[in-house]
């Protein structure tokens, strides 16, 4: 499908103004002079550990105990992870310090 110049500009004009508005819609509707909603509250409280917690159930999902490595990797990954961020409170160095621990024992231990 090819998309003539007027179809392109259309397309990114939707695009960016989709954009605009999700990224600057929060601070229109609820300016810093202005307390959120109840509700909005509750829902800054709660999504940030239920979308971690359904990270974490997806980046397993694949995982197989019963073969292979059988998932050690991937839970000492995942405990270097909760340990470093209950030591440090870094969210970049948790990350990267689980990914690069994930990639030592998968590229050298569980070859």
């Amino acid at each position: 499908m090819t998309m003539d110049v007027l179809q392109s500009v259309i397309t990114v004009a939707v695009v960016v103004l989709g954009t605009v508005l999700t990224r600057f819609g929060a601070f229109i509707l609820f300016p810093e002079s202005k307390t959120p909603p109840k509700f909005v509250r509750y829902l800054g409280r709660v999504l940030p550990p239920a979308i971690m917690g359904m990270l974490v159930i997806y980046s397993m999902k694949n995982v197989s105990v019963t073969s292979g490595s059988h998932g050690i990797p991937e839970a000492l990954a995942l405990l270097a992870v909760i340990i470093l961020h209950y030591w440090k409170h870094n969210m970049l160095l948790s990350i990267f310090g689980g990914t690069a621990l994930y990639m030592v024992l998968v590229q050298l231990v569980f070859v």
